[in-house]
């Protein structure tokens, strides 16, 4: 019996589009990975073995999927395109630890998923290729709603990588910087070029690891507060700290009482809110809600 390529290999790939008349939409973001190199980076930064299990969003083809089957315990995966679906059982029936599930992640109840289909694994990683056009608000639904996760290894845009990575005082560094660095403690795995994906995408990719903290590293009273403090602080960058947060908390007062609660926070008011560390948003935010700034 002849030994089957691996999916992701160039000449599979493209016998599965050929196979199955599949064409790519643009609309759906999609890219798929043919780079064995790549994608055993994607798995290993996942840190996975038999007792772990894998959520994938937007397997396409099962390159990915397929990867993470041989590395772990239970793989689900979630695909919004229903074309794929009948695809993906196929290729993916050698491997009867895959479940895939139709749907937008963005709308699946993932507690519910988690319950259903991780039951019996101690402990779970989200492992992706994610569309870009909707990266952010997946990672932040991830978060936000504080599910049992290991890590979240995904390859995005580059410089969307790079801003979630960033210290503060650098070009890169934003209100994301710190929504991600609350959560997580990111590292970048690799960069990659787009000649590795059919069709290539426009720009630049990157692999970044967040390791889910199992406690922010700062204590806030008021996450909602805190980070609704840290989003109007960048509303205009070219402008200083005081001068946002004024248009947003202070309208219609003068800067006196602002600028003593800066002052009361360690924080000068000249400062732009590129240059506050998560630290300094949760003190700020602190001394607001005393005050009972809201």
């Amino acid at each position: 019996m002849n030994r089957i390529d691996d999916i992701s290999t160039p000449r599979r790939t493209k016998e599965i589009i050929q196979r199955y008349g599949f064409s790519f939409k643009k609309s759906l973001g999609q890219n798929f990975l043919i780079d064995q190199n790549i994608l055993n980076k994607i798995v290993d930064a996942a840190d996975l073995d038999k007792d772990k299990g894998a959520l994938e969003i937007g397997p396409g083809i099962g390159a990915l999927t397929e990867k993470l089957a041989q590395a772990a315990e239970t793989v689900t995966a979630v695909e919004i395109d229903q074309r794929l679906i009948p695809i993906l059982r196929e290729v993916l029936e050698p491997y009867p630890n895959v479940t895939v599930e139709h749907g937008d992640v963005l709308k699946v109840d993932l507690r519910d998923l988690f319950e259903r289909r991780f039951g019996g694994v101690s402990k779970i990683s989200v492992v992706a290729n994610l569309p870009y056009y909707v990266t952010t608000p997946i990672l932040m639904k991830l978060l936000e709603e504080k599910l049992p996760l290991e890590n979240i290894v995904v390859m995005i845009q580059k410089e969307v990588a790079e801003r979630m990575a960033a210290s503060p005082g650098t070009k890169d560094y934003g209100s994301l910087s710190i929504a991600v660095q609350y959560y997580c403690e990111p590292q970048m795995v690799c960069t990659v070029p787009h000649t590795v994906f059919i069709p290539q995408p426009n720009v630049e990719s990157a692999v970044i690891r967040l390791k889910v903290r199992e406690k922010p590293p700062v204590h806030v009273e008021d996450e909602a507060h805190f980070f609704e403090v840290m989003q109007a602080s960048f509303t205009q960058r070219r402008k200083t700290i005081a001068n946002n947060l004024k248009s947003r908390f202070f309208p219609g007062e003068g800067r006196e009482r602002l600028e003593a609660l800066l002052q009361e926070a360690g924080i000068d008011p000249s400062r732009r809110g590129e240059t506050l560390s998560i630290e300094e948003y949760a003190r700020l935010s602190s001394v607001f809600l005393k005050a009972g700034i809201r």
